[in-house]
């Protein structure tokens, strides 16, 4: 008896594989529906073959660890360094050796609902996760790339696993541990891009309430970037006490808050 298209549909929707014979038949089958669905199933299935090749092509620095017995390794990456307003956010991500996360990429690459989607799966998989703040009135003092240094360092710190080695997106981070940086890391590293993740991901939440805080500013919009619509809000309203009173548009300002 032939399958009606509905019992296709939700054959494919449950099988990643299919025997070739069937596959034939199907492709064979008159039925227009039957034709999309198996249209749909294998575009499904060569995006799903392209992110596993992606995430084994970024899996080499971890493995090559992993040869030399080397398992606790710490992806570290940085959000926030371009933004007028709030802090810099670090995070440090070790995973395990059989972590697997198709899709897994660099924050900027990602939808915000991509994003958030993987955050909760890296939190729950991944042996351990740090996050590391350097504020508003630390980047002023000691520069912003001093400031992401000490906020990567304070990731690395919370870590409930102290790692044996650091993956690190285009810095050298002071602390004592072995380390390799790599520059466009989070497109090149799966635990660098995931604690480009997180770091992305709790940096936006912070932006959000401080929207919520200071309504007016747009900071759940913009992130504290220099938008034309922030520097608008400056202008109208004045800077507040997480404004970067080191950053040339705001200098000129005075806190109003």
């Amino acid at each position: 008896m032939e399958k009606t298209i509905k019992e296709i549909e939700e054959l494919l929707s449950k099988s990643t594989t299919i025997d070739e014979d069937l596959l034939h038949k199907l492709k064979s089958d008159h039925r227009k529906g039957v034709q999309l669905l198996v249209k749909r199933w294998l575009k499904n299935k060569i995006a799903q073959q392209q992110l596993h090749e992606q995430f084994n092509a970024m899996s080499f620095y971890e493995k090559e660890l992993y040869k030399n017995n080397i398992y606790y390794v710490a992806g570290v990456d940085e959000v926030g360094r371009g933004p007028l307003a709030g802090p810099v956010v670090a995070s440090a991500v070790i995973l395990g050796e059989d972590f697997y996360l198709p899709g897994l990429n660099d924050s900027k690459a990602l939808s915000e609902t991509k994003r958030e989607e993987l955050y909760k799966i890296i939190i729950e998989k991944a042996i351990s996760v740090g996050i590391g703040f350097a504020s508003v009135n630390e980047i002023d003092t000691v520069n912003i790339y001093e400031a992401t240094k000490l906020a990567m360092k304070r990731a690395i710190e919370s870590l409930a696993i102290q790692p044996e080695y650091i993956l690190a997106d285009a810095m050298e981070i002071p602390i004592a541990i072995p380390q390799k940086s790599i520059i466009k890391g989070d497109s090149k590293s799966i635990s660098i891009a995931a604690s480009s993740i997180i770091a992305k991901v709790t940096r936006d939440r912070y932006m959000k309430e401080l929207g919520t805080k200071y309504p007016g500013y747009g900071f759940e919009k913009h992130m504290g970037y220099g938008t034309a619509a922030h520097l608008e809000a400056i202008e109208k309203l004045g800077i507040i006490e997480e404004h970067r009173c080191s950053f040339a548009p705001i200098k000129q300002h005075t806190i109003v808050s």
